[in-house]
């Protein structure tokens, strides 16, 4: 346990200039990008000079740079992230609402790749280059090369209008008034083909990367130690094979939580799920820096959580992982 929280404490520490860093380099990129909200707004209703001016000043952007980037910085130490031009709320606010949505979709998603991926990359492993290796392998490598957004769209023409087993898009009905466990399981129908176009997809990634890591355990020696000491085929595969080959899986994992709200997009344009992934599209395209800054700092916080997820899973696979250790000299 202690060793968990020193490792804890050291990512935590690690985390704060990663933090400032990101917040000023992408508030300077998206400050030298030419245009402003003002822009983006009269592109699409029209308007001209002095209705533009009274827009920069009734939301503050005639201020210079250095003035709007100390003012931002002020408010971010009270954990305000600004107002919303497009949506005339509170970033937090907004946030609040979308972010659950992709965490749901996503996490779903991966923790369904990750699982059955896994599961079959196990069996794959156990028998190198046997004929369901092969097949499996093959399978892994079909559903990789598919197109999310292709197989989105297959699945919802043969299950949503040939078949009308399950909802076209949306996270729930619309104008629907279920409560409990009926809104559950709306909820759930709703996201059973975007789940699955997302998880049948990094599925394959799992398998081959278990399978992989699994023939490379069987050459080490410890593997003939085992079968020396007598243990059967099931308790080498278990506590041996399998837990070494898990740590590249782990790794996977982590980097598809870090970038699971930039991989939503796709998948949450084609069922019109209103997630994160839309809502810094739609921050970028109207340049509501307030929005997208508050988007990505979000996103900044959510992998530095998942990457010290990630090292406390790689401390209880190896315990040798998160030890310090002295130098002697």
């Amino acid at each position: 346990m202690k060793r968990f929280s020193s490792l804890i404490c050291r990512r935590l520490v690690g985390a704060i200039p990663v933090i400032l860093t990101v917040i000023l380099v992408c508030y300077v990129l998206i400050e030298l990008a030419p245009g402003d909200a003002v822009d983006s707004y009269l592109a699409v209703s029209g308007g001209d000079r002095e209705f533009a001016a009274s827009l920069r000043h009734m939301w503050g952007l005639e201020q210079g740079f250095a003035a709007r980037l100390i003012t931002y910085l002020a408010r971010l130490i009270t954990f305000d992230l600004g107002q919303s031009l497009i949506f005339s709320r509170p970033v937090l606010d907004v946030i609040a609402e979308r972010f659950p949505n992709t965490l749901l979709l996503m996490g779903a998603s991966i923790g369904l790749a990750f699982g059955v991926g896994t599961f079959f990359g196990l069996i794959a492993g156990s028998r190198p280059y046997s004929w369901y290796d092969r097949f499996l392998c093959l399978m892994a490598s079909l559903l990789y090369a598919i197109p999310s957004f292709w197989f989105a769209l297959v699945l919802i023409i043969v299950f949503s209008v040939k078949l009308s087993l399950l909802p076209v898009g949306g996270l729930e009905s619309v104008s629907s008034d279920k409560q409990g466990m009926d809104h559950f399981i709306d909820i759930a129908q709703h996201l059973i083909l975007p789940i699955s176009a997302l998880g049948l997809i990094y599925l394959g990634v799992y398998l081959r990367l278990m399978r992989s890591g699994m023939i490379e355990v069987w050459r080490l020696d410890f593997i003939r130690t085992a079968r020396a000491k007598g243990l059967t085929q099931t308790q080498i595969i278990l506590n041996h094979v399998a837990r070494n080959a898990l740590l590249p899986v782990v790794t996977m994992f982590g980097l598809q939580l870090g970038s699971m709200f930039g991989g939503s997009v796709v998948i949450e344009s084609v069922f019109a799920i209103p997630g994160f992934g839309r809502l810094a599209y739609e921050a970028v395209t109207q340049r509501d820096l307030s929005l997208l800054m508050g988007v990505i700092i979000v996103s900044a916080i959510s992998v530095i959580i998942t990457n010290i997820l990630v090292d406390l899973a790689y401390s209880w696979l190896d315990p040798r992982i998160g030890t310090e250790r002295k130098i002697e000299t």
